[in-house]
C-alpha cells in the first residue's frame, strides 16, 4: 500500500513540476514597458495559462493529501 502511494506521490510531483513550468511568467519586465499594450492587443495564450493554473492547483492539493497520508502511515 505504501509503495503504491509513494508512486502516486512521485507522479503527482512530476505533474506539479511540469504544470508550473508550462505556465507563462506573470511579470513583463523591461519588455512590458517598451512594448506597452501590444501583448494585450495581440493576446496571449490565456486559455492554456488558466488550464495549467488549475491543473497545478489540483496537483498541489493532491500532492499535499498524499504527503499527509503517507506521513500518517
Amino acid at each position: 500500500m505504501t509503495t503504491v502511494l509513494m508512486i502516486l506521490q512521485m507522479l503527482c510531483a512530476i505533474a506539479l513540476i511540469v504544470t508550473v513550468l508550462m505556465q507563462s511568467s506573470k511579470s513583463a519586465g523591461l519588455s512590458g514597458s517598451i512594448a506597452g499594450g501590444a501583448e494585450t492587443f495581440f493576446g496571449k495564450k490565456k486559455g492554456m495559462d488558466e488550464l495549467f493554473s488549475k491543473l497545478s492547483i489540483v496537483a498541489a492539493v493532491l500532492f499535499l493529501a498524499l504527503t499527509l497520508l503517507l506521513a500518517a502511515l
